[in-house]
């Protein structure tokens, strides 16, 4: 017999699963541990509206109020009713009159003893949302952040595709689900949770108390016992081609074609399965000898055919997906070219985009652990080939299909490759190689340049990187930092954007080096204090860098100064880091101001790296 899944139970399993991508957390209370008091009213009505419009705008989600951001219940229990009514009609008094958000749950619940206010939306296809002041956000991993409203308008002819999972299918019941793989991941989700429920809170069913359970399209795709019966091409074709383009008539060099059916959980690791040994070339090497080495990265292989699955127009029920082996690169061929709001120019940048034409489809497979962050998944594509010295991957997209190539080449060219070779006894990084190519004219390099193009965040990690070339007798500084400082003084720039590195040519790198006067020179040079990093808030939207340098002129020139943009605009903060720390500290502790403004200064939080789930 079906089971109703209850707000009770709702929320306790979305306190367990924490803070994400389809959920957020918002205390009602503020002010230190043993003295909080209640937060104002106005305020948490602004959080929720901006919460519920960033989860409506990208994939739907729920926000709880009085629950801390560990997951700790603390409860609205001090806010009167007329108050709690306020907070529950936020949806509609903070939320911009043109772009009304639709379906919104709001209840307040007792937990524990304690009451909470609980909201739920569903991901939006009529609207771009705005809040009451006319900002438009969207939910990004654990944030909820501003973006254009024109990014989030997309092609009305898109709207069928993205409904397509969403859709409720009559005559289909938990019966026509495989319920082996349903309880694996139903004890995944949360331990001893019916399906039922757990059903429900994926979003792939809703109950009804005069029809029962109903399922979501996505379901039967994700689960069928029988798939055929509901999608007819839910399935991965893969063929291996003799050579690095198809023939046609007596020239046709497709050796294996097979096609593999199922649903969507079982066809991911049985096409993963059929794709692996494809991966691998067997060679006879010099010492007579069978080899077997690979072709292309498992990880990025696997992380391609998740982005398929995930990603494809299933509303084009007329094709698969198709992965083409050939020679030089392994393509892999989706029905439906990328949404609008996603250019391939924001895919090759990096740029961590992502829109879930199958938002039920991707949170189930989020949820479960096929899948990282959303959004990740081509970064990382791109990170592995990179990792291991291979050419970026190539996408091509139009109005029917995606395509991701990925190339079995070096990333370098001819002459890079002349130039790298010089130093291959010195067994150079990949981000040490970058750094010597940046040196191959002879030109100097600033300590930025070097930053920027190996793309580094931790500059702990610049640091060992300088060390270790400076220490292979290749990297040398022909400025020393004192006169950087001075140049960069002069200049109103950072030090860090002073040229003074040179790469030497492997013809002048000494063959005997003294360890101990090498290590010397590093340490005067360059292995500095620990450095400090600042948030300052408050600056004017014209600002320049030139303009952050000079206000802090009188606490020491600083060695890197960045500022966001909206455009040609700031977004009101900059980042100041010395690599003097000392100096960092006096600046949180002077008046400093900028177009007649205060400056508020800080220390920037860091966030370290969440360990996640490969998929």
């Amino acid at each position: 017999m079906s089971e109703p899944l209850n707000l009770v139970e709702q929320v306790r399993i979305a306190v367990s699963l924490a803070e994400g991508q389809f959920r957020e957390f918002k205390s009602a209370l503020e002010g230190p541990p043993q003295s909080k008091i209640k937060r104002k009213v106005r305020d948490i009505c602004v959080d929720i509206s901006e919460a519920l419009v960033g989860f409506a705008n990208a994939d739907g989600g729920e926000i709880i109020i009085g629950v801390e951001d560990d997951g700790s219940i603390t409860g609205v229990n001090d806010f009167s009713e007329e108050e709690i009514s306020r907070l529950k009609k936020s949806p509609v008094s903070h939320v911009h009159p043109d772009t009304p958000l639709q379906s919104v749950l709001a209840r307040d619940i007792i937990i524990d003893g304690l009451k909470v206010i609980y909201f739920r939306i569903s991901k939006s296809t009529k609207y771009v949302h705005l809040t009451s002041d006319g900002r438009c956000l969207r939910r990004n991993d654990l944030e909820t952040i501003p973006v254009s409203a024109e990014r989030l308008q997309f092609d009305r002819q898109e709207v069928f595709s993205r409904e397509y999972d969403r859709e409720f299918i009559d005559g289909a019941s938990v019966a026509d689900l495989d319920s082996d793989l349903l309880r694996l991941v139903a004890d995944q989700v949360s331990k001893g949770i019916s399906i039922d429920r757990c059903l429900q809170y994926l979003g792939l069913a809703e109950y009804d108390a005069g029809t029962g359970l109903r399922l979501r399209r996505a379901a039967l795709l994700l689960f069928a016992r029988n798939p055929d019966r509901w999608h007819p091409r839910s399935q991965v074709r893969i063929l291996k081609v003799n050579g690095i383009s198809i023939g046609a008539g007596s020239s046709y060099n497709v050796t294996a074609d097979e096609t593999i059916n199922n649903n969507l959980i079982k066809l991911l690791d049985e096409a993963w399965d059929r794709i692996r040994p494809h991966l691998v070339e067997t060679r006879f090497n010099e010492e007579a000898k069978f080899k077997t080495t690979y072709m292309y990265p498992e990880i990025a292989c696997r992380e391609s055919l998740v982005n398929a699955i995930a990603h494809r127009d299933y509303s084009d029920e007329g094709r698969g997906i198709e992965i083409y082996i050939y020679n030089d690169r392994i393509e892999t061929k989706n029905p439906g070219g990328l949404l609008s709001s996603i250019s391939v120019k924001d895919l090759e940048e990096l740029r961590g985009v992502h829109q879930s034409r199958n938002s039920y489809v991707a949170r189930c497979l989020r949820e479960i652990g096929f899948m990282r962050e959303l959004g990740e998944g081509m970064m990382r594509i791109f990170e592995i080939m990179k990792s291991n010295e291979l050419s970026p991957p190539e996408i091509i997209s139009d109005r029917n299909s995606f395509v991701l190539a990925l190339h079995h080449r070096t990333m370098y060219n001819r002459d890079e490759i002349l130039w790298i070779d010089q130093y291959s006894s010195l067994n150079l990084s990949l981000k040490e190689k970058a750094l010597i190519l940046m040196g191959r004219s002879g030109d100097l390099i600033s300590p930025n340049g070097i930053i920027s193009h190996l793309g580094i965040v931790d500059i702990e990690n610049y640091r060992q990187i300088i060390h270790s070339l400076q220490q292979k007798g290749i990297l040398e500084s022909a400025i020393t930092k004192h006169k950087a400082q001075k140049i960069a003084s002069k200049s109103k720039v950072g030090v860090r954007d002073v040229k003074r590195f040179r790469v030497k040519p492997v013809s002048e790198i000494e063959t005997k080096r003294n360890p101990r006067k090498t290590q010397d020179k590093i340490a005067l040079s360059d292995l500095l204090p620990q450095s400090g990093e600042l948030y300052v808030a408050n600056i004017p939207l014209n600002t320049t860098d030139r303009d952050i340098i000079f206000a802090f002129r009188d606490i020491g020139q600083p060695d890197a100064v960045k500022i966001p943009l909206n455009g040609s605009v700031t977004k009101g903060f900059a980042f100041v880091e010395y690599e003097d720390r000392r100096l960092a500290e006096k600046a949180l502790g002077e008046v400093i101001t900028l177009g007649g403004r205060r400056l508020s200064v800080r220390w920037r939080k860091v966030q370290m790296p969440k360990q996640k789930a490969v998929e």
